[in-house]
């Protein structure tokens, strides 16, 4: 079969190194893809929000499966869009419609459905530029450190943990009078958990579900978690305290629930269900859904799936997952994560990468990266993922980080301490 991916980040790129491993695929397509899956497959230069020119090369390319990487097609309905399309019903899409994608696109949503269905998460209000004194009034009733979220998309940056309630009042003020846009219209006042946080993916098609592996993700650009946040540094999978007795809580107070909501309420919904989740104290906490695989967890993660991974995407689109076997590899997995200088502020592209084919037992994710006059530059924050194997996440750092020192760009920088807190 035919396979178009859609994205172009380092996600992208792994899901189709690993979906190239499968005898079902005949081509893959990536749109707009980047360097890296440019060497996979063929790159086509559509937009992720471009419905029409992804109609359009669907039906030249003869795609049968289409796969969405990024949350913002999936919450504008790109899964409704093609479902609503008489030329484009018989292609399998996979990533949920527009209501199922709601869980990432409004954190309000988000946290109602959990309170709905009795699935743990911390206390929260919502509120908007109209009932601003009732969220100043929950803000007094809470304990530092205080937590504002955006409620709609907004690339990550739209958390606040604020120590001070002065700081935390003002701060929320400046959130519904727009300081992430449209975003933060509405915002969730939340309760601080403290724990360690992890990654726990789940491949559905509404009513069976697979569990993936988990992962823990380092967010912050500066070692010991220090600093601005950024779209992610790197990743390690399995994570030592997610053994059988926490997956198990994890999958019956957490998964089960949350399948079983989206049957109750009549949410239509197939793809990946990613739950950020903190251990606090050895209960789970979901913090937030989202709706499609994490960057860069699945840098990782994808390295641990043994199985046929298009057989799992067919099980989603078609309601058959029940049927399907999923394979885990029991080896260590660790992503490190090389970002522009400067990243998450401002920085400057189309700087000259070199030293990938010098690279050794690791494997190269390209994220933000294109071909310039027949040169790989960088084109965003992120730009290489090095992904390793290792007999423990000790084993596999040192090869990450080892062929890290092998690839280089002018100000190129990467977190040294991934794992430290495990």
């Amino acid at each position: 079969m035919n396979i178009l991916i859609v994205g172009s980040g380092g996600r992208e790129h792994a899901l189709g190194w690993k979906i190239k491993q499968s005898k079902k695929v005949n081509q893959l397509f990536f749109a707009p893809g980047n360097a890296g899956t440019g060497e996979l497959g063929t790159n086509l230069e559509i937009g992720v929000s471009d419905f029409s020119s992804l109609k359009k090369a669907v039906l030249e390319k003869n795609i049968h499966l289409m796969l969405v990487g990024p949350e913002v097609p999936l919450v504008e309905g790109i899964h409704d869009y093609f479902s609503n399309d008489p030329e484009l019903q018989h292609i399998k899409v996979v990533g949920p419609k527009k209501h199922g994608a709601m869980l990432e696109g409004s954190k309000d949503f988000a946290k109602d459905f959990m309170l709905r269905h009795g699935i743990p998460t911390a206390k929260y209000t919502t509120v908007s530029k109209e009932t601003l004194a009732d969220g100043i009034s929950f803000l007094k009733t809470m304990k530092a450190p205080y937590v504002l979220k955006a409620d709609g998309l907004a690339a990550g940056k739209g958390v606040l943990i604020i120590d001070s309630f002065e700081e935390a009042a003002r701060s929320l003020e400046k959130m519904l009078n727009g300081q992430f846009g449209e975003a933060s219209s509405k915002v969730v006042i939340e309760e601080f958990l403290s724990g360690v946080e992890l990654s726990v993916f789940v491949i559905t098609d509404g009513k069976g579900y697979k569990i993936l592996p988990e992962a823990k993700d380092y967010k912050r650009i500066g070692e010991g978690d220090t600093g601005l946040n950024t779209g992610g540094m790197g990743a390690i999978s399995p994570v030592p305290f997610a053994d059988a007795e926490f997956m198990g809580k994890i999958e019956n107070q957490i998964i089960i629930p949350t399948i079983e909501g989206l049957q109750k309420e009549n949410i239509e919904y197939n793809g990946f269900i990613f739950l950020g989740l903190i251990n606090v104290g050895g209960n789970p906490y979901v913090i937030e859904y989202n709706v499609r695989m994490g960057d860069p967890e699945t840098e990782a993660i994808m390295l641990r799936v043994k199985s046929d991974f298009v057989d799992l995407l067919e099980g989603a689109a078609t309601g058959t997952l029940v049927e399907k076997n999923i394979e885990i590899d029991e080896r260590a997995t660790v992503t490190v994560m090389m970002v522009s200088g400067g990243y998450p502020g401002s920085y400057e592209k189309g700087k000259v990468i070199t030293g990938i084919e010098n690279v050794a037992g690791s494997i190269v994710f390209h994220a933000g990266t294109k071909t310039k006059d027949g040169q790989v530059v960088t084109n965003g924050g992120r730009i290489i993922a090095v992904s390793s194997y290792g007999e423990n996440k000790e084993e596999a750092l040192a090869t990450s980080y080892a062929n890290v020192n092998k690839i280089d760009f002018e100000n190129k920088n990467f977190r040294k301490d991934l794992g430290f807190d495990l």
